[in-house]
């Protein structure tokens, strides 16, 4: 429960209970007085689907009619399918998707005018940040597959996620200096992604990048075409769920921490990691089967 514990440290929250129901492929959902049901009503659909199969959690964000808006009942149901059995020996990797053909356009300007007020403001923007950190402090790669347009919060969230796969057809942008609201948080995983410049150009100017010029800058792993983009992203979510969780799990936490730290810093962390893994029984496994020529059976055993 240690991973479950650190996610929830950062503000998933709220009474849960599992019942069985449409996730057909996950051994159970949340039901509606978990945080997703904030802010939706009952007859309301989850403005997310997710479903899992082979270790791969599929989390799709749709709503396609308003454009996949982070709205704030979006937010806490991306929430709920990030965190759910964030645990389980099952669960090896995730994918974000999004159905139409915009991935997101970002906050639900409906929920932040003047009549909704501060209180309500304050907790859109925490829950988000709540979000973007639940993926990079969650024990299994995060996978964005973009087929479409990603602006402002929207493309923090592509920014945030470990790796993120795109078609040709995708852009991205933060245009919330065009409407008076500059995009100050999603800049804070746009310029953790991309040079300086770049962030900077996109936020002042607001104007859309294109796929390729993403992938130039770092803000994508890949772009290839429509046509290919399920496939390629499912190749690469079936090869890390083919890894060991526990070893994969600690090199994300291991990447993540060293890479704001001094060069010496960075080395120490790491050192210290690699001591760790070999300490792992996947470690010494992983060892075992290629000293002996076969293949590795893990155990996936976080010890």
């Amino acid at each position: 429960m240690a991973a479950v514990a650190v996610l929830r440290a950062f503000g998933a929250s709220g009474p849960m209970c599992l019942r069985r129901g449409p996730w057909a492929q996950l051994p159970a959902r949340f039901c509606s007085r978990d945080p997703a049901g904030a802010g939706r009503r009952e007859s309301e659909p989850r403005p997310t689907s997710a479903r899992q199969l082979d270790g791969i959690r599929n989390i799709v964000l749709s709503n396609p009619k308003k454009r996949n808006t982070l709205s704030l009942a979006m937010l806490k149901s991306l929430q709920s399918d990030i965190l759910h059995d964030a645990d389980s020996n099952d669960l090896k990797v995730i994918i974000i998707s999004a159905e139409g053909p915009v991935f997101s356009s970002g906050h639900d300007l409906k929920e932040l005018t003047e009549e909704q007020g501060r209180d309500y403001h304050a907790e859109v923007f925490q829950t988000c940040s709540k979000v973007m950190m639940h993926i990079r402090n969650h024990p299994v790669p995060v996978i964005a597959m973009v087929n479409g347009l990603a602006t402002a919060a929207g493309c923090q969230l592509v920014a945030s996620c470990d790796i993120a796969v795109a078609s040709d057809k995708s852009s991205f942008a933060t245009p919330g200096v065009n409407v008076g609201l500059f995009c100050s948080t999603p800049g804070v995983a746009l310029a953790r992604a991309v040079p300086r410049k770049v962030a900077l150009e996109m936020l002042f100017t607001g104007e859309p990048i294109s796929a390729q010029e993403a992938l130039l800058h770092g803000l994508l792993s890949k772009v290839v075409p429509e046509a290919e983009l399920q496939e390629e992203t499912m190749r690469i979510a079936r090869k890390i769920a083919s890894l060991s969780r526990p070893v994969v799990s600690l090199g994300k936490a291991t990447f993540y921490k060293q890479l704001p730290q001094d060069l010496g810093t960075a080395y120490y962390l790491t050192s210290q990691a690699m001591v760790d893994n070999l300490a792992l029984r996947d470690g010494q496994e992983g060892i075992t089967a290629f000293l002996q020529k076969r293949k590795p059976v893990w155990s996936h055993e976080p010890v």
